[in-house]
């Protein structure tokens, strides 16, 4: 994919990334803080996919999509953050045109397939406390395939449709972008060419790929709160929220820093407010669902317990 020519008759064939901070000074520290949550972040959902796969009360439709909420998390983070040290570490701060893109595609895929897992797992909550009774026929595995196989095709379609459209715009004033990774609020900002269809193709498309999953999610959980009520034992009823809370925990802290990042195109400049957006879209999510999904659940507690005595008693 090529970058096309401005009004004068230049292009801009790779992009200045500034990074996280400018101060030559703090690379040091940036990197060695940013590698360690890498392997933190890919060291504990990988855990966690161990943990499902070694123990068999794991081996369920919640945690069919869990561990496939893990992979998704994996490659957020690789398709963003190991780029960002090598930059670090060369002193090298450009990016290809090409390359730009397909960082950009990649996130949107990866982003976008995460967010119909978290509504198929809304879902099988909704099924396996309000209708228990049918759960393991509607939550079939290949009710569970389905569901997947669609989140991908709706993310693909999605940043195929992003991707496409950014590379109709030109390129060919500044080339700097004031972040360490590409997204399509920065490239907005730099083209020479009107943005206006871009951004109301952004909010059309992120209403439905956004908008959907968030009613969806929400509707599940007005029935599943309604039916929590009406258990009469306090210890079902604490039983029933708990398994509901990690998952709302990670919905609420996906969609608020999605919602942030997405819906501030109007504004003028953008800071470095939305450098921190990044580091939760990019960093702090993925690094967080393997501890939120392990807080509280003993059953996944146990199996981490079986995974890491494991690896020991094999060294």
């Amino acid at each position: 994919m090529q970058p096309k020519s401005g009004a004068n008759g230049t292009a801009v064939t790779e992009f200045i990334l500034l990074g996280l901070v400018e101060t030559s000074e703090l690379w040091p520290v940036i990197f060695v803080l940013f590698l360690l949550a890498y392997v933190v972040t890919v060291g504990g959902n990988l855990s966690i996919l161990a943990a499902i796969l070694v123990e068999p009360k794991l081996h369920t439709p919640m945690y069919f999509f869990l561990g496939n909420l893990s992979v998704m998390d994996i490659g957020c983070i690789t398709v963003t953050i190991p780029s960002m040290l090598g930059r670090l570490v060369s002193h090298k701060r450009t990016i290809p045109y090409g390359a730009c893109l397909t960082q950009l595609f990649f996130f949107h895929l990866l982003v976008g397939v995460d967010c119909f897992l978290l509504t198929a797992m809304a879902y099988d909550r909704f099924l396996a406390i309000c209708q228990p009774l049918t759960y393991s026929t509607r939550m079939s595995q290949t009710v569970q395939r389905i569901l997947v196989a669609a989140s991908w095709a709706c993310a693909f379609t999605n940043a195929l449709t992003h991707t496409v459209a950014i590379s109709t715009l030109n390129f060919c004033g500044p080339n700097v972008i004031n972040h360490f990774y590409c997204d399509l609020p920065q490239l907005f900002q730099l083209s020479c060419s009107s943005t206006q269809l871009n951004e109301l193709l952004l909010f059309a498309v992120g209403f439905i790929m956004a908008g959907t999953p968030v009613v969806l999610i929400v509707t599940s959980y007005i029935h599943v709160a309604a039916a929590v009520l009406r258990i009469r034992s306090a210890e079902g009823r604490k039983k029933a929220f708990s398994t509901c809370s990690s998952h709302l925990t990670v919905v609420a802290i996906f969609y608020g820093s999605g919602i942030f990042n997405y819906m501030r195109l109007g504004s003028a400049k953008l800071s470095d407010k939305d450098k921190a957006v990044g580091i939760f879209n990019t960093v702090i999510n993925p690094m967080l669902n393997p501890i939120i999904y392990s807080l509280r659940n003993p059953d996944v507690q146990a199996a981490l317990w079986r995974v890491v005595l494991g690896r020991w008693s094999l060294v």
